[in-house]
């Protein structure tokens, strides 16, 4: 019952604030982020993607072994270096990111990349945005969730979006309502469900948005909000979860440690397996937020995106 995290992992330059400013590298990329967070949450968690077979694609094979993550489906190239963002922070830990980004080697991941047994051993995949962002890895990300889905995985989307890493926008919206089409649990921020709500329903409401969304298979759909509750909704019901009251420093890996900690909650208290359907109540999705919310809580009072995530000792449960 293992999870895997398919897609980018870079490095994070992360700045001191300072004039003139300087930067501290420290391993980062969304997915990876999520399957750090979920192995210090003690589940098992693994990490498949390529990066550039360079100091900085070492440096985060490296930081990801050193935090528990099994490197098993990890692929390098010598044909594009390792993905690189400066990430600047404003006084309430709010970021904005400068990618170097493409090109970069986590985009050169294809199908023949991937090994069999990741679909066939494992019960739990996720995935993010920013593998949709070029042709050919968005046809990759595609086929992993179709792999997955064949093979009864429980499929976990982070809408994670960042604009900046699109050359244009012009398929934003396709590629991802095909991923929202294709995931069990579904996370959105605030801004993202805006997003969709201004660019694919001209005269919608976001209620209507959100009922499209549902009406994908979606089982558990999440939305974000800083500071604010969190948005919960199942197939007829919804509710809300209060996230814990902190003060942020770096809010770079807020969201994946919220993802890591619902997930590796998802499968410690309903062991996910091929053979059975994913299903859950309006209480147990309401317990499984409000300790995801407290993961992301906790990282934003931390610099850095892997030295940010908790354990499950870090929470006191």
């Amino acid at each position: 019952m293992a999870l895997v995290c398919f897609g980018e992992a870079l490095i994070d330059f992360l700045s001191d604030g300072k004039t003139p400013e300087s930067f501290t590298k420290y391993a980062g990329g969304a997915p990876a982020n999520v399957a750090v967070a979920a192995a210090k949450q003690g589940v098992d968690a693994y990490f498949c993607g390529m990066l550039g077979n360079d100091m900085f694609g070492q440096f985060l094979a490296e930081a990801l072994q050193t935090n528990g993550v099994n490197t098993r489906y990890l692929e390098y190239t010598d044909k594009a270096k390792t993905a690189l963002a400066f990430v600047s922070l404003d006084k309430e830990g709010e970021r904005s990111f400068s990618f170097y980004r493409p090109p970069a080697a986590d985009l050169l991941f294809r199908q023949s990349h991937f090994s069999e047994d990741m679909f066939t051993e494992h019960s739990v995949i996720h995935i993010c945005s920013n593998s949709l962002t070029e042709e050919n890895i968005y046809r990759t990300t595609i086929y992993a969730l179709e792999r997955a889905r064949a093979n009864n995985m429980l499929v976990s989307f982070d809408m994670n979006l960042r604009l900046n890493l699109w050359s244009s926008t012009t398929h934003i919206l396709d590629r991802i309502w095909h991923c929202i089409a294709l995931s069990h649990v579904v996370k959105l921020s605030r801004e993202e469900l805006e997003y969709l709500n201004t660019h694919s329903h001209a005269n919608k409401t976001e209620a209507q948005t959100i009922d499209a969304i549902m009406a994908r298979q979606t089982q558990l759909l999440l939305i974000t909000d800083g500071a604010n509750p969190v948005e919960v909704y199942l197939s007829c019901e919804r509710t809300t979860v209060a996230a814990p009251k902190v003060i942020a420093v770096d809010t770079t890996a807020a969201g994946d440690a919220f993802v890591g900690g619902l997930l590796a909650e998802i499968i410690r208290k309903f062991k996910p397996t091929r053979d059975t359907e994913f299903a859950i109540s309006l209480d147990e999705a309401k317990s499984l937020v409000a300790y995801a919310a407290t993961c992301g809580a906790f990282a934003v009072q931390r610099y850095g995106a892997f030295a940010s995530l908790p354990s499950k000792g870090d929470i006191g449960e």
